[in-house]
């Protein structure tokens, strides 16, 4: 039993130093807790969407070209108040259905008097235009929190959850753990009807809450490369991946049945990945104002809600099915296995290999039926 003890302590200490990409050590609490959107910009804006397209994604990930059940919601801070006529651009180029406030398929819910912030604003056109991209018939409820604060982002979390039909959850924020964690845990856990997707983190090797939390699927990051003719050639660990294992929360059952090795009895993260080298990044359309135009980005926040749009089609993307598909006999039809890449200098904890790894999780996903 002390042996025991002493493991943890061990990993929980190794946690801690995972997270020092946080400049932190996990040692301040929630009020201190402000969220930051993990999305890399890589060059400037353009006339024509240079990125990928939603139909190579599609191919890449085995995701059928329509459907979409309920509504896909996306929790982020600040009012983009372009998102509506950006997405139109988005939706106007790749041939997707409108999706507005008067058809019914977008809605913007602002938690209060919120002001413009360009990276943030940057962030939503990311995750509403993708989100739509891949579940171009599931709704979109955008709800913005007044603040990156925890408090603000929460309420905002907790309205989403209040709203009928709502079937996943994509909060694509997140910073170091805190020991105040564990008491909002709740926050997730009350709702069995809903999946929620975080992202893990883009400085490497660290553990992001809430992508940590026991109930959240913590998404991880990959790198794409395609052949000339624009098929996979393959798909690798991003460098840029946040993973690692806790330094509170314990090690839930869809893990521990899995056996995930040197974990010492902690929450491991991710438990998934996506593509997000922002060199293999996705083409979205966002404006400030003063300045329109495509951009290509990346980031494991580009992961969070497709894979929520993923559970929109399909209803049944979570994490106790996921450990249970990865541990079957027919693994290879869930998940593409990353073996390959680091994201870092830790050793075990930072280099992909066969089933589950400290940077993509399980692997990326080849189904919307889990």
């Amino acid at each position: 039993m002390k042996k025991q003890k002493i493991v943890a302590v061990i990993f929980a200490g190794f946690a801690l130093l995972c997270s020092s990409s946080f400049s932190v050590e996990a040692s301040y609490r929630f009020s201190g807790f402000r969220g930051r959107p993990p999305i890399h910009k890589l060059g400037s804006a353009g006339n024509f969407p240079a990125g990928l397209s939603p139909d190579q994604v599609k191919r890449a990930y085995n995701l059928p070209s329509d459907g979409g059940h309920g509504t896909v919601a996306i929790v982020g801070a600040y009012d983009d108040k372009y998102i509506e006529k950006d997405l139109a651009v988005f939706d106007l180029q790749f041939n997707l259905p409108g999706c507005t406030t008067d058809n019914g398929c977008l809605e913007k819910h602002i938690m209060g008097k919120a002001r413009y912030n360009s990276g943030w604003a940057m962030e939503t056109a990311l995750d509403v235009e993708w989100a739509h991209a891949i579940a171009p018939q599931a709704k979109i409820l955008l709800v913005e929190a007044k603040t990156p604060s925890g408090k603000n982002l929460l309420d905002a979390i907790d309205y989403a959850c209040e709203r009928k039909g709502v079937v996943a959850i994509s909060m694509s924020w997140g910073g170091a753990e805190f020991p105040d964690e564990l008491a909002l845990d709740n926050h997730f856990k009350d709702n069995s009807k809903i999946t929620f997707f975080a992202s893990s983190g883009d400085n490497g090797a660290g553990v992001s809450w809430p992508a940590v939390s026991p109930y959240v699927v913590a998404v991880g990051g990959t790198r794409l490369d395609f052949s000339n003719a624009g098929k996979i050639k393959s798909e690798t660990a991003w460098t840029g991946s946040g993973g690692g294992v806790s330094a509170y929360e314990k090690q839930p059952d869809y893990q521990a049945n899995y056996a995930i090795s040197k974990s010492g009895g902690f929450r491991a993260i991710p438990d998934v990945s996506y593509n997000a080298d922002p060199h293999s990044g996705f083409s979205i359309y966002h404006s400030t104002g003063s300045k329109n135009g495509w951009y290509v980005v990346g980031g494991t926040s580009a992961g969070a809600p497709q894979w929520a749009a993923i559970k929109s089609l399909g209803l049944s993307a979570d994490n106790s099915r996921f450990y249970a598909d990865k541990a079957s006999m027919k693994d290879g039809k869930f998940f593409r296995d990353i073996q390959s890449g680091s994201n870092g200098d830790c050793g075990y904890y930072c280099k992909a290999r066969r089933h589950y790894d400290y940077i993509t999780g399980l692997g990326s996903p080849l189904t919307t039926k889990f």
